[in-house]
């Protein structure tokens, strides 16, 4: 290409430009986009507006669709201007007029509603960058005719091994399509589970197996959509099933006995999400989370303790708060033999009573009201303890028994009670002879 024809080609596109400038058309068109979007502001400011779901933001304990429901306002602004447009390209394209700029205008707003619906309802980090940075382009190709040229130069990129031909837009689509399909199954199952549990007129352990069914069907959902998408023919997928069932059978037998033990947990009642649990091995803490292979145990130092749901079947295991969350437990000290044990144990029991925690009051049945007796009688005193029953597990957060301890020491020590301790008497036989070695 010569200077010469460099010359020609830019007074060519210098005409173009000059009519396109001093064309009425083209600022009608421009009058028309300025138009539409004051117009789909306005509009979707009166709709946010007015509608409580869209105009109040909700807090971090609202319903998930409440929630939803209010990023989706967002939405309303590129929406309106998006079909507005639509409908005035239709309209004045039948009149027989020129819409080149009103297209362009167009292309800007579907990439636009695009990076709304990403920026509003996307959350995860990674998953917005993969939807900003493969799927805008591919949608700016759609939209200018180019994807087909694209798939078609992908398609001669080709490997065959054996019977199978593997292309470049086959490997980009089940790549492209997989993360798509795994965040929109992951998404999904979030919301979903959410849903399910913020339904209050259901019992937490029917929200449970709901939300664990929940689970499978999107994971079974999905695969489905990814082996489709792979182009594998599921039909041939069953003449073989039965052998790989076998085998996946004998190998996944624990995962499988897993999950079955975690719907029997659910449906017979005898596990729930806030219990505190004690396993045969020592382990303990609240139940916070039933997944599909194991149940998530939370310590009272903030460690996650994992546990198959199968244990829960075949071992032993301790719910204290099962069917009743009150709990008895009992505090142990010793007083000297000297002390007043009838008039020490009524005040004792009245310093116990004052602890918010402790359950008592005149409404209170009688054997659950704290009480103090004789333990043993031991080498140095009297061994005393006190019980008294409480709402919860003491321990962790609740630390009764460590309070009550020192409200016990306090209240002796108050009444001039000293807590004995281990004494010996050291008796010295031959005195005169200890004092010559003594003086030597």
């Amino acid at each position: 290409m010569n200077l010469e024809t460099i010359s020609t080609q830019a007074d060519q596109l210098w005409l173009v430009i000059l009519s396109t400038l001093t064309n009425p058309n083209t600022y009608a068109q421009v009058s028309i986009v300025l138009f539409v979007y004051l117009l789909a502001f306005w509009l979707a400011r009166k709709i946010r507006n007015a509608v409580g779901l869209t105009h109040y933001e909700p807090d971090s304990s609202a319903h998930p669709m409440r929630k939803l429901a209010y990023r989706v306002g967002y939405l309303v602004y590129p929406l309106i201007a998006l079909i507005t447009l639509k409908v005035i390209i239709e309209t004045v394209h039948n009149a027989g007029f020129s819409t080149w700029l009103l297209d362009t205008a167009l292309t800007i707003a579907v990439l636009l509603f695009y990076y709304s619906m990403i920026r509003v309802l996307v959350v995860n980090t990674i998953a917005a960058k993969l939807f900003k940075w493969v799927g805008l382009p591919i949608l700016l190709l759609h939209l200018t005719g180019s994807l087909s040229t694209v798939i078609v130069a992908l398609e001669d990129i080709s490997l065959t091994l054996g019977n199978v031909n593997i292309t470049a837009y086959g490997v980009v689509r089940v790549l492209i399509f997989g993360a798509v399909l795994f965040w929109l199954g992951r998404a999904s199952n979030s919301f979903g589970k959410d849903i399910i549990r913020k339904q209050e007129s259901i019992d937490i352990r029917t929200r449970e197996v709901f939300s664990k069914l929940f689970e499978v069907a999107v994971f079974c959902i999905i695969a489905l959509l990814l082996l489709n998408v792979m182009g594998i023919n599921l039909t041939a997928l069953a003449v073989f099933g039965g052998a790989v069932g076998v085998g996946l059978g004998l190998g996944l037998q624990s995962i499988a006995s897993n999950f079955i033990s975690g719907i029997i947990i659910l449906l017979d009642r005898s596990l729930t999400v806030g219990d505190f649990v004690e396993m045969d091995d020592g382990s303990k803490g609240f139940v916070r989370e039933f997944r599909m292979r194991y149940t998530v145990l939370e310590t009272y130092d903030g460690k996650d303790i994992l546990v198959p749901n199968e244990k829960f079947i075949s071992n032993l295991m301790v719910n204290w708060t099962h069917k009743d969350p009150k709990q008895r437990y009992r505090v142990d000290f010793s007083v000297p033999y000297a002390t007043d044990i009838r008039s020490m144990v009524e005040f004792i029991k009245v310093a116990v009573a004052e602890h918010p925690s402790v359950i008592s009051g005149p409404d209170v049945p009688f054997e659950e009201r704290p009480d103090c007796e004789i333990d043993s009688f031991g080498d140095s005193g009297v061994n005393m303890f006190v019980e008294f029953w409480m709402e919860g597990i003491d321990d962790g957060k609740n630390r009764v028994g460590g309070d009550l301890m020192l409200i016990i020491f306090e209240t002796l020590r108050e009444n001039g009670i000293e807590i004995p301790f281990p004494q010996r008497e050291v008796r010295i036989l031959n005195e005169e002879t200890f004092s010559v070695k003594s003086s030597n």
